[in-house]
């Protein structure tokens, strides 16, 4: 039997992991069961700001052993993923970019970085203690004359990005890379970390349970903002897209 909204132009869902999906097994599983009716229209990324091997525990551990997205964007967006593989298009758009020099620099002014699973061709993490030091950190990355983009999080975390990569940025590759217009993706998320997608996506679902910095700078001419939380709300908000009917969330 064909799931209805077969015959429509495809779409791809790119979502965040923590308390987006997670945090409700059962709205989970329902999730999954709905997207794998619609698997001929309806791709599905999962887009993570954690490392690989991160993501691959949570998704053996909590996601239904079926689970299997189209494509896991990782590392703050400077991996994507198909099946297992790297997608060689996006990764060596890294290649000349100085990582090894980068921290280098970094650490002769002494601080740490992180371990290892942390670091990408694209990014380069450190511990570094305050915001006043990662002014610092950036000041001598610049006046090196380095090109990048920097995120501080946390009390200590300073990721050091490749200019071209983000989580928005992957979002974008890979919908070209499976002929979806960027006009026919939608974005979930529930934190400020999803921003970047919400304002590049052609859709967006901030989820029932997300955070009041999303809420408040979130594009809300494209935004559908779910009463349900975490993976509840993610059906929700395809339902109100029409990317799934309406029947799927009420049986």
């Amino acid at each position: 039997m064909r799931a209805e909204n077969d015959n429509a132009k495809p779409l791809l869902l790119v979502s965040d992991i923590d308390d987006t999906l997670t945090g409700d097994p059962a709205a989970l599983d329902r999730l999954w069961q709905v997207l794998e009716r619609h698997r001929g229209r309806l791709k599905i990324a999962l887009n993570s700001s954690r490392p690989a091997g991160s993501v691959d525990e949570t998704l053996r551990s909590y996601f239904p052993q079926s689970f299997a997205p189209d494509a896991v964007i990782t590392g703050l967006g400077t991996e994507i993923r198909l099946q297992g593989t790297l997608l060689s298009s996006w990764s060596r758009q890294f290649d000349a970019w100085p990582d090894v020099q980068i921290r280098e620099t970094v650490l002769k002014m002494g601080y740490t970085q992180h371990e290892p699973v942390f670091q990408t061709p694209g990014k380069a993490s450190f511990a570094v203690p305050g915001p006043q030091q990662a002014d610092l950190v950036i000041q001598r990355l610049n006046d090196a004359g380095f090109s990048f983009k920097h995120i501080f999080s946390g009390k200590s975390d300073l990721d050091i990005l490749a200019p071209e990569a983000g989580k928005d940025a992957a979002m974008r590759h890979l919908a070209d890379h499976l002929g979806i217009a960027l006009q026919d993706t939608i974005a979930a998320g529930d934190s400020g970390n999803d921003l970047a997608l919400f304002e590049a996506a052609g859709k967006a679902i901030a989820v029932g349970n997300a955070r009041p910095e999303l809420l408040a700078a979130m594009p809300k001419d494209k935004t559908y903002h779910a009463a349900a939380h975490h993976a509840a709300g993610v059906l929700e908000g395809l339902a109100a897209f029409n990317a799934i009917p309406q029947s799927d969330v009420e049986n």
